[in-house]
């Protein structure tokens, strides 16, 4: 088991990429890159890294934002529970530990949005706590190498992975080699096309010896995935303020920006969203239709919306619960979901 341990270890000092949250023990800094990271790669996840960490050097100066400031700094990233559940967590922080980011995984898996990966991982690399990791890159590492068919989704397999992964765990050096093998899975053992050729464990590999690495890892296919049609209407005033509303805490994209909208169980024509708009109370029956945008499609995770952007002629607007016109040049201060924030960007130019 060591020999594995100090092969990954070997082979990580040799070729680890040069991130900045690796330069640093600050578990705050470690929180911000992990939390950022999930879900993420890296080339993507960096830049907002570099934008959270200077606009908040400290977790004090994360506890302190607007909610609305961390969600527009956020924009773009998805999962935007997590840029609530920071907000939480840096104000629990602030307010149980005097600003002192934790670094025990004891202290760290009770606060909000931190389970036991992020919790393990914070642990291990800001004060070595001998905590084994295990994300999707050790997942796929232990399957192939272990020949482990064990499904990683199942409760049986999660318990199997877990502990194959604190009996491999070296724990004089858990935090590097914690890395190790993160960095092993997330450039070498990828996915697809991994670098078997040049893998310094290829020859005690049971994917690799048994021609099974594509088969590994096992996941169980348990997502459904909810279809959904989205329709704004875009309203301008006469002094050329957009119509703009604030979403609900209990959907997705909670508490962003976004046009008014009309959801509708299946595509709708254009015209019957306006007449649903009508009936709202919305806008006035004067009202017309301007210019239809096409429909687009957008995944999310369990979601897939079908997006439609409507201009709508209004002569007047009633401006219900929510409803609010805002200048152009104040849209860029908003929290947007990145559809909406497109079509405005493309539409203003």
């Amino acid at each position: 088991m060591m020999l594995f341990s100090d092969e990954l270890i070997a082979w990580y000092r040799q070729n680890k990429r040069d991130l900045p949250w690796r330069n640093t023990n600050d578990p705050y800094v470690i929180w911000l890159s992990e939390i950022i990271l999930q879900q993420t790669r890296v080339e993507q996840g960096l830049p907002y890294f570099n934008r959270f960490l200077e606009a908040y050097p400290t977790v004090t100066d994360f506890a302190a934002a607007p909610e609305d400031d961390i969600l527009r700094l956020w924009q773009g990233l998805g999962y935007y529970s997590r840029g609530r559940n920071m907000l939480v967590t840096a104000k629990l922080v602030q307010q149980h530990f005097g600003g002192k980011f934790p670094t025990g995984y004891e202290q760290l898996i009770k606060l909000k949005g931190i389970g036991e990966y992020t919790a393990a991982a914070i642990a291990s690399f800001s004060a070595d706590e001998p905590r084994a990791v295990v994300d999707g890159n050790v997942y796929r590492v232990l399957a192939r190498y272990f020949g482990i068919s064990e499904p990683i989704n199942s409760t049986q397999g999660k318990k199997i992975f877990q502990q194959m992964a604190d009996e491999l765990l070296n724990r004089e050096h858990p935090g590097l080699h914690n890395q190790a093998m993160m960095e092993f899975g997330a450039t070498l053992c990828k996915p697809k096309n991994p670098a078997c050729g040049i893998c310094p464990v290829r020859l005690g590999c049971h994917a690799f010896k048994h021609n099974a690495i594509n088969a590994l890892p096992v996941k169980l296919n348990k997502l459904k995935i909810r279809e959904r049609h989205f329709n704004y209407l875009l309203i301008t005033d006469g002094e050329d303020r957009i119509l703009m509303q604030k979403r609900g805490a209990n959907d997705i994209w909670a508490n962003l920006y976004e046009l008014p909208l009309v959801e509708t169980p299946e595509q709708a024509a254009p015209e019957e969203i306006l007449i649903a708009a009508k009936n709202g109370g919305l806008v006035n029956g004067d009202s017309t239709i301007k210019k239809i945008h096409p429909v687009k499609k957008h995944v999310l995770t369990h979601q897939r919306l079908w997006v439609q952007f409507i201009e709508i002629e209004a002569e007047s607007v009633d401006l219900l619960s929510d409803y609010f016109f805002t200048e152009r040049k104040n849209l860029k201060k908003l929290a947007l979901p990145q559809i909406i924030f497109i079509f405005l960007t493309n539409f203003l130019n």
